[in-house]
């Protein structure tokens, strides 16, 4: 098991002793872990090696202040997930498409402060929904939906046929509308991607 390639607990412990040499061995011995892990959270290989390097600076940064030895990898874990999270977080809001009929925006003044709060609030639960996807589901929705590549090309990248990207984008799409319809302060049955296309 996967568990198990993590470096040992003495390691850890003189890493959070303050040991240059086991700093520098277990960041070393925590990198195909770490990686793994950012793939699988991440739609992007580029995404997932940026925040594979974040986890791996912090690590080395914050080894002390990991609590227990034996919790490396869950920290390790939280620490990829988080960093994933804030990007796909990001792409949602710089490539936020119109909504059905609504018209580019001309002069428009500066969202006020309360706008602002509520449209962070909403990207926020949106990601949350995405992040709690199963990782098959959430790089095709992210693929599909965030990044806006073609059903085929999504498939092709995955290595899917077109109706099991489908199927899965479907799947992932079901998840995040019930998510938001059960979260708190969520309008029922409002969806943006209800009819849309595959």
């Amino acid at each position: 098991m996967a568990e198990s390639t993590w470096p040992g607990e003495q390691l850890v412990v003189a890493a959070q002793h303050g040991d240059v040499d086991s700093i520098a061995a277990l960041v070393a011995g925590s990198h195909p872990n770490v990686q793994r892990f950012a793939r699988s959270l991440c739609v992007t290989p580029e995404d997932a090696e940026d925040a594979a390097q974040e986890a791996l600076i912090i690590l080395y940064r914050r080894i002390g202040m990991l609590r227990a030895s034996g919790a490396l990898a869950s920290w390790m874990f939280r620490i990829v997930r988080n960093e994933c999270l804030r990007r796909a977080r990001t792409m949602l809001r710089d490539q936020a498409p119109l909504r059905e009929g609504q018209a580019p925006p001309r002069d428009v003044a500066a969202p006020s402060a309360e706008d602002e709060v509520l449209h962070r609030m909403e990207a926020g639960r949106v990601g949350a929904a995405v992040a709690a996807l199963p990782a098959d589901q959430r790089r095709v929705l992210i693929m599909r939906d965030i990044q806006g590549y073609s059903g085929q090309m999504v498939a092709d990248a995955l290595g899917l046929s077109t109706a099991a990207m489908k199927s899965r984008l479907h799947r992932a799409r079901a998840a995040v509308r019930h998510t938001l319809r059960v979260t708190p302060g969520s309008a029922p049955g409002g969806n943006a991607h209800e009819n849309q296309d595959n």
